[in-house]
C-alpha cells in the first residue's frame, strides 16, 4: 500500500513540480538557516571530553589582601593563579593527576640538514608549558615515544613534545623521537609526538580564545624560571607592585597561570577541597588571602565552561530567531500545500466516491508531504553546510565549529520532515473531507 501511496505522490508532484520546487525551497532555506546556527551553538557547548569531564577540575583561588574588592569576575575570583600559589599546591599529593598550565612562545630555527618546507628560516610556535600529566589527564595520544620523566617536572631538562602537524613540517612525519630542534636558540630534545589534538571547545584554556587552535608545541613548565619564558596569555594582579625581573614576577601577586587536577572519587574531592582549606588558612598566617572573598574553588569541565559563558546568551537568541524563521517558512509551506492539495479535489473526490477512505486519502496526502520534506531537508543540509563555510569564512577562530556530526545530520532530517508533516496536517485533513457529490457534479 504505502508503494501504491509513494507512486500516486510522485506522480503529483511531476505534475505540479512549479508548486513542488517552491515548497522544497522554502522548507530547505528554513533548515538550511536553523541548522547552520544549531550546529555552531551545539558545538559551543558540546562536551569536549565527556569521558572525563567530571573528573577534571580546574582551580581558582582568591589571594587577595585587605583593601578594595577586585572584581575579576562575579564571583570575584581570578580566572588564573598566582606562580607561587601553583607552586606551593602542586605539593598535594591527593589528586590522581595534576597539571600546571602556561600559555607560551619561542621561536623555532630549523636545522639546515634537515630537509623541510620551512627551510632555514625561523618561525614562532604557540607553545603550552606543562607537566608530564597534561596528556593522561586529557586523553591525548601518542604516535611515536612518550611523555617525559616525572623527575622532569622538578629537574627540569630541555626536552620536548610536537604533534603530528608540527612533526610534519620539521621531520617530514618520521619518527623524531631522540631528534632535536632549536628553541630561542636552545637545543631541545624530542621524546614524543601526539596526535593533532583539537578539543572543541578549547576548555583547558578558555583565556585565550574559547574555540583558538592547540599548541603544537609542549614543554615542561619546570623551565619557566631557567630559561624566563613569557607568558602569551593574560596576566591581571590586584595591587601595585614593581616587577623589574622575571624573578619579581615569579614572586608577585599576578594570577598568570593554570591549574588543573584529576579527582576520581568524591571522598578524594572532599579531602582536596580540605587540604586546600589548609592550605589558605596556612598563607592568612603569612598575610596572604586577607580578602573576605578569600577562598579556593574547583570546577569540572562542564562548570568551567558555563562559568565562562563559552555560549553566551546571544547565541540562544539567535537560535531562537533561527527556528522563528523555519516556522515562517512553514507559514508559507502551509499556504502552497493548500493550493496543490485544492488543484487536486476534483481527482480526491472521484477517488472517494469509487470507494476510497477518508483515511487512505489522509495517509496519501501525509506521504505527500514526507516527499517533499525529505528533498526540503536533503537542500537543507547543503545550505546548511553552505552557511558553516560563511561563518568560517567570516570568523576563523569558528573553523572548528563548521561541521555537521551524524547526530546533527540525523537531527537535520528529523526537523525537515516533522516540519513538513506539521505544515501538511491541516491541508491533508481538509482535503479528506471533501464532500465527493460537488466534484461529481462538475466531471
Amino acid at each position: 500500500m504505502f508503494a501504491y501511496y509513494f507512486k500516486l505522490s510522485w506522480l503529483g508532484i511531476k505534475r505540479t513540480p512549479m508548486l513542488t520546487a517552491l515548497m522544497v525551497i522554502a522548507i530547505g532555506l528554513g533548515i538550511g538557516v536553523s541548522m547552520t546556527v544549531l550546529t555552531v551553538n551545539y558545538l559551543m557547548g558540546k562536551d569536549p571530553i565527556p569521558a572525563k569531564s567530571h573528573q577534571l577540575y580546574h582551580l581558582q583561588l582568591n589571594a587577595m589582601g585587605k583593601g578594595p574588592e577586585w572584581n575579576y569576575t562575579a564571583d570575584g575570583y581570578p580566572w588564573q593563579v598566582t606562580y607561587q600559589d601553583v607552586q606551593n599546591v602542586h605539593r598535594s599529593e591527593i589528586p590522581t593527576r595534576k597539571t600546571r598550565s602556561l600559555a607560551t612562545g619561542v621561536t623555532i630555527v630549523p636545522d639546515n640538514t634537515i630537509p623541510n618546507e620551512t627551510g632555514a628560516t625561523p618561525f614562532l610556535e604557540s607553545t603550552r608549558a606543562i607537566d608530564r600529566d597534561f596528556f593522561a589527564m586529557f586523553d591525548i595520544n601518542f604516535i611515536f615515544g612518550e611523555s617525559w620523566n616525572k623527575q622532569v617536572d622538578i629537574d627540569a631538562e630541555n626536552v620536548a613534545v610536537i604533534n603530528k602537524e608540527l612533526n610534519e613540517k620539521l621531520f617530514k612525519g618520521e619518527n623524531s623521537i631522540g631528534k632535536q630542534i632549536k628553541l630561542n636558540a636552545i637545543l631541545y630534545t624530542i621524546v614524543g609526538v601526539i596526535e593533532n589534538w583539537q578539543p572543541t571547545p578549547r576548555f583547558y584554556d578558555l583565556n585565550n580564545g574559547n574555540f583558538n587552535s592547540t599548541e603544537r608545541l609542549f614543554i615542561p613548565f619546570s623551565l619557566l624560571p631557567i630559561h624566563e619564558l613569557p607568558s602569551w596569555g593574560n596576566n591581571q594582579g590586584w595591587k601595585t607592585e614593581t616587577v623589574n625581573t622575571y624573578q619579581d614576577k615569579l614572586r608577585s601577586e599576578t594570577t598568570w597561570n593554570q591549574y588543573w587536577v584529576e579527582i576520581t572519587s568524591r571522598d578524594q574531592l572532599a579531602q582536596y577541597k580540605e587540604w586546600l582549606a589548609g592550605y589558605i588558612s596556612q598563607q592568612k598566617k603569612l598575610g596572604r588571602f586577607q580578602s573576605k572573598k578569600a577562598g579556593a574553588t574547583l570546577r569540572n569541565v562542564n562548570q568551567w565552561m558555563e562559568y565562562n559563558h563559552v555560549v553566551s546568551n546571544d547565541s540562544s537568541i539567535l537560535v531562537g530567531l533561527s527556528f522563528m524563521f523555519l516556522a515562517v517558512c512553514i507559514i508559507n509551506t502551509i499556504g502552497l500545500l493548500l493550493a496543490k492539495f485544492l488543484k487536486r479535489a476534483p481527482e480526491v473526490g472521484v477517488r472517494r466516491a469509487l470507494g476510497a477512505s477518508r483515511k487512505a486519502i489522509f495517509i496519501q496526502h501525509l506521504v505527500d508531504v514526507t516527499l517533499i520534506g525529505l528533498m526540503g531537508g536533503l537542500l537543507g543540509l547543503a545550505l546548511g553546510q553552505l552557511g558553516l563555510v560563511g561563518v568560517k569564512n567570516l570568523y576563523s577562530s569558528y573553523s572548528q565549529l563548521v561541521y555537521m556530526d551524524t547526530s546533527l545530520i540525523i537531527a537535520a532530517i528529523a526537523i525537515s520532515l516533522g516540519s513538513s508533516l506539521l505544515a501538511g496536517l491541516y491541508p491533508a485533513w481538509l482535503i479528506c473531507r471533501t464532500n465527493p457529490s460537488v466534484y461529481l457534479k462538475t466531471q
